[in-house]
């Protein structure tokens, strides 16, 4: 059954008249719907053509069917909220924002516009569509997207630790020098990422099955953006203590290394004999300092590794371990220098 209807010429040149020139945009609505189903157009089509469901469709064939013409054209309109509408968008908008639909008894973990229709029909007798909200939303500029997720937890000793690391970087004399510390791993499984392919054939990234890790200990100088790098099979204080003779090598002209870095535990010499067995004999040399916990955005050289990860490793096509460390290495030894967004630690001036 194709869903079509049969129409005679009088009742055509009625619906006509009431597409073309119907007061009630219902009403033109509902003629539209009985024309295209008359020339068998498909119910997906007029669903598309006309922004309606096929829910709505089928109620009209269905009492043009069984009641006839006088029932689709004299159908008595739903109440509209016409004085309050502003009111209604406002309290939906609020809803999707400030509320969780766990606070209205509704087991739901995020709002859909079925939901909200739900809710307004039970709270204020009011029966929209779901089209009616999600006009009423795209109105208020929301949109549906997939939400960014970001940890919870936050470190109180955020703003001190940010003004430590401030005062530092301001006041550092010329003889010393300030890198931010981070390492990154590099796998043969790629990271999935955008490209182009053909419309309506989805390109393959193959994978290697047994994914092989290799681990990049870095630091980007907080003046120039120059960037010092090593490798390693872990992610451990071992990694760490030959990055940090790395840094002393590179840097011997200076005085003082200050070593901006996160609060993994290898990092600290409390935590890790190896860091604590460096700091005592080059702890002169070389300066330890925190950023806050939970807060990968204040080191700027996890900017690098996302540019890395974009250019680099996302859909690679590299054999092996090897060849992928040695594509990444060249490409960030290839840059002379990275830009270090530091507005995070520039001093605030006075109004």
């Amino acid at each position: 059954m194709d869903g079509s209807i049969r129409l005679r010429p009088g009742p055509r040149k009625a619906l006509l008249h009431a597409a073309r020139f119907g007061a009630d945009r219902e009403l033109r609505l509902r003629a539209h719907i009985l024309l295209l189903l008359a020339d068998k157009h498909s119910r997906s089509l007029i669903a598309s053509v006309l922004f309606t469901s096929s829910s709505t469709i089928n109620r009209w064939r269905t009492r043009f069917l069984d009641q006839g013409l006088d029932a689709v054209l004299h159908a008595p309109g739903r109440r509209r909220p016409s004085r309050f509408l502003p009111f209604f968008i406002e309290l939906v908008f609020r809803w999707v924002t400030l509320r969780s639909p766990r606070d209205f008894g509704l087991y739901r973990s995020r709002w859909t516009c079925g939901a909200v229709v739900l809710l307004l029909k039970e709270e204020y007798q009011l029966e929209v569509g779901r089209e009616t909200v999600r006009r009423w939303l795209h109105q208020k500029d929301l949109v549906y997207r997939r939400p960014r997720p970001t940890l919870r937890l936050k470190d109180p000793e955020r703003a001190r630790k940010l003004r430590k690391i401030r005062e530092l970087l301001l006041g550092l004399p010329a003889s010393e020098i300030a890198v931010f510390q981070d390492e990154v791993d590099v796998n043969t499984n790629p990271k999935i990422g955008s490209m182009w392919m053909l419309k309506g054939k989805q390109a393959e990234v193959q994978t290697p099955g047994n994914n092989q890790k290799r681990y990049l200990a870095g630091s980007i100088d907080a003046r120039t953006g120059q960037l010092t790098i090593c490798d390693g099979p872990r992610r451990n204080a071992e990694l760490f203590v030959e990055h940090l003779d790395e840094l002393r090598r590179r840097y011997r002209r200076y005085k003082v290394i200050h070593v901006i870095c996160d609060n993994a535990a290898f990092h600290k010499p409390d935590r890790s004999t190896a860091v604590r067995a460096y700091l005592e004999r080059w702890g002169h040399r070389v300066k330890l300092h925190y950023l806050p916990t939970y807060a990968p955005e204040t080191n700027p050289i996890e900017r690098v590794w996302w540019q890395m990860h974009e250019r680099i490793t996302r859909n690679h096509r590299c054999e092996d371990i090897q060849e992928l460390l040695d594509l990444v290495i060249e490409w960030l030894l290839d840059r002379s220098s990275f830009p270090v967004e530091t507005s995070l630690y520039e001093q605030k001036q006075a109004a």
